[in-house]
């Protein structure tokens, strides 16, 4: 019913930007909070930078400052604009939206299939 899906991912050397985006489709009533995890071999899933449907947002200490989040309410999609990339920020990135699919029901966290992003030296 809710279909989460990324693009933007790439190779890059360290210094450039990246801008991923990530478009909600299917059949649903509203997406409300909306986030950006990463995840490297061998270690865990990480929050990157989230956004609540009233635009407040939240980062990772390693990224504030270089990444910026960001979101479009009525094309139901959320960015983030990845600058001054290092190559600690290899990893795949994973769209997250918290969606209520009728109007009366709660939501619930729907996720994308991921993004490659890789930053050499």
């Amino acid at each position: 019913q809710v279909q989460l899906v990324e693009s933007g991912g790439g190779l890059v050397q360290a210094g450039e930007s990246l801008l991923l985006s990530c478009a909600a489709s299917g059949s649903f009533f509203r997406i409300n909070d909306m986030g950006w995890f990463r995840q490297a071999p061998g270690r865990q899933r990480d929050l990157v930078a989230s956004i609540t449907r009233g635009s407040i947002t939240n980062y990772l200490d390693s990224v504030k400052g270089r990444f910026t989040v960001s979101r479009d309410n009525a094309k139901n999609m959320v960015f983030l604009q990845m600058n001054s990339l290092k190559p600690e920020d290899t990893a795949v990135y994973y769209c997250k939206a918290e969606v209520a699919v009728k109007s009366n029901w709660g939501a619930s966290d729907y996720w994308g299939q991921g993004t490659q992003v890789t930053v050499t030296t």
